[in-house]
């Protein structure tokens, strides 16, 4: 068998899409893996992605690929994917999780009790940014762009107190700085997905030999959790301008989900949480979400 990946060009992205060639073939020593890769309209801009089309724009391509019969299958970083996928294509598995939480990069001599002052923070998102307004709304907060290498380059370039990444992301990249600082769940609540890399296939391919491996390749607690945090964003109808917050862990057939929606300034924050079994999914999330919903999770993300 020979299956052509699609994928994004950054060494991030090329990481990733190894560690799936190499769970593939661990699972079929005989596939042929092609590695496709594509620049995507979100490597073509430095504008902040909120701004002209949202985290949308790194899939597109990848998906125009899989729907041209360009590519077997795309690999993402799964929090980059929006919540609502097209019906002809189907996120088929996910590979094990890597650490969900989000780092302060700091500028040497900064710790993190000076955040409590008017620093010049740089991150890429609004959940990040609605959360660290909400620790203190003097924060300036920066826009960034560009790989992570790239972005870190700018605490001394672009002079910068602090930038907050994707502890996945330097894990990944065995990227170490000399000063950081690992926010708690309580302090900085991670987006849907962070940390986990998903398989996109069409959705025509799913009763496939392809189909069949990626179900042997697939991490079933990653691929379960990820799905209650997505399917959460969706039933906020959620995008990339919303700071929401999920991130559910399963452990014994019992899932801690955890959610967190803010407005764009930080001065309105909600946290729900709930505990369930698996079994019993299906009626606790549909009550946990009316519950969100009937809270005024809604109207909270779009103030």
């Amino acid at each position: 068998m020979k299956i052509r990946i699609a994928t994004r060009r950054s060494p991030l992205a090329m990481l990733q899409t190894n560690e799936v060639i190499e769970r593939v073939r661990l699972f079929n020593p005989e596939c042929v893996c092609e590695v496709i890769q594509i620049e995507s309209e979100g490597d073509l801009t430095n504008e902040p992605l909120h701004t002209v089309g949202g985290k949308g724009l790194f899939v597109s391509k990848l998906e125009s690929a899989l729907k041209n019969g360009l590519a077997d299958m795309a690999v993402h970083s799964l929090k980059d994917v929006p919540a609502v996928v097209d019906s002809q294509f189907n996120i088929a598995a996910t590979l094990p999780r890597e650490d969900a939480r989000d780092v302060l990069l700091l500028k040497s001599g900064l710790t993190i009790d000076d955040l409590s002052k008017n620093l010049k923070i740089a991150t890429s998102g609004p959940r990040r940014k609605a959360q660290l307004l909400a620790m203190n709304s003097e924060l300036t907060i920066v826009p960034i762009r560009g790989n992570i290498q790239t972005r870190i380059n700018k605490i001394d370039s672009e002079n910068l107190d602090g930038l907050i990444v994707a502890k996945a992301a330097l894990n990944r990249l065995q990227i170490s700085h000399p000063n950081t600082y690992l926010f708690s769940e309580e302090q900085m609540l991670s987006a849907a997905a962070q940390g986990a890399i998903g398989i996109e296939i069409n959705a025509t391919d799913l009763k496939s030999e392809m189909g069949d491996l990626l179900q042997l390749l697939n991490d079933e607690l990653t691929y379960q959790a990820t799905e209650i945090e997505r399917e959460i964003v969706a039933s906020l109808e959620g995008n990339c301008l919303s700071p929401i917050s999920a991130l559910c862990k399963i452990e014994n057939h019992s899932a801690n989900l955890k959610v967190r929606v803010s407005n764009q300034a930080g001065t309105k924050v909600y946290n729900e949480a709930i505990k369930f079994k698996l079994e019993n999914k299906i009626d606790a999330m549909r009550g946990f979400i009316e519950k969100l919903i009937r809270n005024g999770a809604k109207e909270i993300i779009q103030l």
